[in-house]
Parts: C-alpha cells; sequence; structure tokens
C-alpha cells in the first residue's frame, strides 16, 4: 500500500492510500470502468484502447488510428471516443511523460464509435458550424444519448488555436457549438439531473457551468463576459484535466502540477483536494462496491491507479454500473 506523496499546494490536501492496478500503459487516459469489474482506458501515446482486469492483466481491445483521448459508453452499448488525431509529439522533461509539442504526422480531430464486439471504428463528427475540429478530448452523454464534448484546441510554434464545448447526436447530427472559445476545454461531465454541464479548463484552472436548457442548447452567459460561465476557480495553481461527477453532486477534476483532484461542490466551494502520486494526473472514473473506488489514471508515470473514495461516485448514463 502506498500513500500519495506531497506537491506543495496552497492548502493542505488530503491524503487517501492508494494501490497500483497497472503501469507501463502509454499516457493512459479516458477510463471507463465496465460492470465485470475492469477498466478500459485510452492510452494516447501508444494509440489504443487496452482493457484492464481487477488482477491488473491487460488485453489491447483495439488499435486506434490517431490517437483516442477520451470515452464513453452510449446509449447503444457501443464506446463513444474523442480521438485527438494523434497531434501530440511525446517527451519526458524530468522523467514524466508529457506532450512536448506538435505531432507532424496530425490527422484530424474526430468524434467515434467503436464497437467493442467487432472492433469496427465508424466516424461520427469531424467539424462543427463549418469549423474542423482540432483536438477532441473528452466526452459525457447524457440520457438520450446525445453527446457533449470538449475540443482542446491545438498549439502551434507561437501561437494556439482555442477549442470550446460541443455537441453531437450519436448518429452524427445535430452538431453544434455549445461554448466557444474555451481558452484549453478539458473535462466534461453532466449533474446528477442530467440538468449542467461541467467544463474543466486546463491552462486557467477554471471549471465552467452551464444550464442545458435543449440538446446541445445552454443558458446564454453574458455575452459581454464570457467567463461569466466560470462555477470555481480555486487557490494556488492548478491546470485541469478531466473530471468524474459524484453521486452528490460534487464535480472532482483531475489536476495536472500538482498532481492531485480537486473536489468543487455544486456550488463552486472547494469540498478537498486530495493527493495522487503523479504531476499528470489526468482522469478519475468511478466503480467498485457502492461505486466507492475512483480508478485514476496517472498519465505521467503510465500508471493506473485504484483509491477508496469516501463518497460514492455517480455511475455514467448507459455504463450498467450500479447507480
Amino acid at each position: 500500500m502506498n500513500v500519495a506523496m506531497r506537491t506543495g499546494a496552497a492548502r493542505p490536501m488530503t491524503q487517501y492510500p492508494w494501490r497500483e492496478i497497472a503501469s507501463g500503459l502509454g499516457f493512459p487516459e479516458g477510463p471507463v470502468v465496465l460492470p465485470d469489474g475492469s477498466v478500459l482506458v485510452c492510452e494516447i501515446e501508444a494509440c489504443r484502447l487496452t482493457r484492464i482486469r481487477p488482477d491488473g492483466s491487460r488485453e489491447t481491445v483495439l488499435d486506434i488510428p490517431g490517437a483516442p483521448n477520451g470515452a464513453a459508453v452510449g446509449a447503444d452499448g457501443a464506446l463513444y471516443i474523442c480521438n485527438n488525431g494523434d497531434g501530440f509529439a511525446w517527451g519526458a522533461p524530468g522523467g514524466v511523460t508529457q506532450p512536448v509539442g506538435g505531432n507532424p504526422g496530425y490527422s484530424g480531430g474526430r468524434i467515434e464509435r467503436v464497437d467493442l464486439a467487432t472492433g469496427e471504428i465508424a466516424e461520427i463528427c469531424r467539424e462543427v458550424d463549418g469549423h474542423p475540429l482540432l483536438m477532441p478530448n473528452d466526452l459525457a452523454i447524457d440520457r438520450d444519448g446525445g453527446i457533449w464534448f470538449s475540443d482542446h484546441g491545438m498549439r502551434e510554434p507561437r501561437s494556439f488555436v482555442h477549442g470550446g464545448l460541443y455537441f453531437v447526436r450519436p448518429d452524427g447530427t445535430g452538431a453544434r457549438t455549445v461554448a466557444y472559445p474555451v481558452t484549453t476545454a478539458n473535462g466534461v461531465g453532466l449533474s446528477p439531473d442530467g440538468g449542467t454541464v461541467y467544463c474543466a479548463d486546463t491552462e486557467t484552472g477554471r471549471l465552467h457551468a452551464w444550464t442545458i436548457t435543449g440538446p446541445g442548447e445552454v443558458a446564454p452567459a453574458d455575452p459581454a463576459f464570457p467567463g461569466a460561465s466560470v462555477l470555481a476557480q480555486l487557490e494556488g495553481f492548478r491546470r485541469y484535466d478531466s473530471l468524474a461527477v459524484e453521486a452528490c453532486g460534487n464535480i472532482c477534476v483531475a489536476g495536472l502540477t500538482p498532481g492531485c483532484i480537486s473536489v468543487i461542490s455544486p456550488e463552486g466551494r472547494e469540498v478537498e483536494t486530495v493527493e495522487t502520486p503523479d504531476p499528470f494526473t489526468t482522469n478519475l472514473a468511478f466503480g467498485g462496491p457502492d461505486m466507492r473506488t475512483a480508478y485514476i489514471t496517472l498519465s505521467g508515470s503510465g500508471r493506473l491507479i485504484a483509491m477508496d473514495w469516501p463518497r460514492p461516485g455517480l455511475a455514467p448514463n448507459f455504463s450498467g454500473l450500479a447507480a
């Protein structure tokens, strides 16, 4: 049993014991917990989808042209993924695996449907409102099967092209811009009642929230102040990655530098910040008995760990997990 190391945050962090499930992964992200207790992870650097069983054994489910980044089970039982087009070049500054620039082999971002039974990959969406997707990052599927997803944007040598928050139906229709720009849109989640969509912004350390008014539609923020959608911006230097939601409505946002999970109430207050043993802690998903196990991707060191969580997580729509 290990305990997460201190990372020098602005306020004391909570420490919970954790256990390693698997190592040697190629920048794992997008964990999806299955009813049998296994976890699917998107290995972004390795461009593949991998199943990890509770005993730590693993198998390659599918090699994904481009690179899978985020994933969720849809209403039809297929897996829907954000494919970032293999847009990252990779390095390991300080011994920590991480993106270090753009990849000349980038093939364009898209949303895809993966049939886990046959291995068939079908493209759902490559552009929204006439604009090509750049590097789609994360997604959440609502009760009607609609896909809310983020586009992280793309770095260029001396500039950055912004992404945003988008929506598309699983058949590829209804694609629309929900919010643009979001500086570096990352994690996406839905509230337990399905009435709010959340999006984490990496470089600003902000968590955004919008009230959903229809498929792909949200109540507008003040047009003069695009930041009016900010739910929380906590003290200290935080770079947010992907997120998961607790059954009580708290939003758990995985963090980069420092490695942590920031737990934020639906009112925007900091509930706690949980230490993790990797400065590139990218995502988490809930499962296990009573949904009280957090499966956490430590991308910098290529690991999947599990942590007993003090509150039950929210079962994603169509996941087959206990509510």
